[in-house]
């Protein structure tokens, strides 16, 4: 055999497959659900596509997406992270009443609002940080850690509450709602922010250092580890960007309803997570997909309100609906890993 014939052989044998060579087409399962979404919303009522009531769905989904972008660093370098709902929750309630705390000698004004803003990161820096060093330096499963801290932080919210609700002062309340119910070029401050961490998050997954390390490590973290990457480190970053995109999204949340209790951030987790696996992001590590995950969360968000608006079953059983997506999306993404 020639070697002309060798390297013809070779090249038929590497050769990729269509659907290798046509890597978007994989991608386009979710885009194509969107639109079927958005249609069928629109074709339920027609008040759906209104200006008004999609800018209010974004803006409620902005909590989510934030954390979701969060979520999908962790879940490609292997881990996962339950306490994301309680986590805000308990964060909103410490910022609440420190900004309380804080009214008598700062007033109401700038300042005290950059003082909160200042107290939510903080927090959430620290909760990630908790969580991060647990799993890397204590060697704690994931799911282990984030399930103990999700009942700390929600029990120490319902404490702080004495089993009610915190309230922010009816003065800071109306001084900072401007943050939730305002924008720029009639587009609301919190789908402005999604939309940065968002285009932030791509940029680090695809064009990073720290998003390259994160696809290893999720892979193969014992060739990541041979190939000199700093493995409890890069683990540790992603758990401490979740927790401060979910300070982010509390410092956005709070000034909505100007308050926080027990069932604040209830199922936010469910809908962090789902959003990220809808989006094609491999629940076992080793593939993010920051932009699908903004996917995941355009169709997540809608349901909720398609299901108010179409009056066709309870909107109690919004969980439901979300569960059986993920569980679908899972199965998908098995199918699709063992046909590969």
């Amino acid at each position: 055999m020639s070697d002309t014939t060798r390297a013809g052989a070779g090249r038929e044998a590497t050769a990729p497959s269509l659907a290798a060579r046509l890597p978007g087409l994989s991608a386009l399962g979710p885009l194509l659900a969107l639109i079927l979404l958005v249609a069928l919303g629109a074709y339920l009522n027609e008040n759906f596509l209104s200006a008004g009531n999609i800018t209010n769905v974004l803006a409620r989904s902005a909590f989510i997406g934030m954390i979701a972008v969060g979520m999908t660093f962790v879940i490609t370098s292997g881990g996962l992270d339950l306490s994301v709902g309680s986590m805000a929750a308990f964060i909103a309630g410490v910022m609440i009443l420190g900004m309380n705390a804080l009214l008598p000698t700062m007033g109401v004004g700038v300042p005290l609002i950059l003082a909160g803003m200042g107290l939510a990161l903080g927090l959430g820096l620290l909760a990630g940080l908790g969580n991060g060093l647990l799993v890397t330096k204590a060697r704690i499963e994931p799911f282990i850690v984030t399930l103990g801290t999700m009942g700390i932080f929600r029990s120490l919210v319902t404490w702080l509450a004495d089993g009610g609700t915190i309230s922010l002062d009816f003065g800071v309340r109306q001084f900072y709602r401007p943050v939730y119910y305002s924008g720029l070029f009639g587009i609301a401050w919190p789908i402005l922010v999604f939309a940065i961490v968002a285009v932030a998050g791509q940029i680090a997954m695809r064009h990073t250092r720290f998003g390259r390390y994160c696809e290893a490590i999720g892979s193969n973290d014992k060739v990541a580890l041979y190939s000199a990457v700093n493995v409890e480190r890069i683990r540790l970053m992603t758990y401490v960007l979740l927790g401060l995109l979910v300070g982010l999204a509390t410092i956005m949340y709070v000034p909505r309803l100007g308050s926080a209790s027990g069932s604040t951030g209830m199922l936010w987790e469910l809908e962090a997570i789902a959003a990220v696996i809808i989006g094609g992001t491999a629940l076992k590590g080793g593939y993010g997909r920051v932009w699908g995950t903004v996917i995941g969360v355009l169709i997540l968000s809608p349901i909720d309100n398609i299901l108010i608006l179409a009056d066709l079953v309870s909107p109690y059983l919004n969980g439901t609906i979300q569960g059986v997506i993920i569980v679908l999306a899972v199965v998908l993404q098995r199918g699709k890993s063992s046909s590969a």
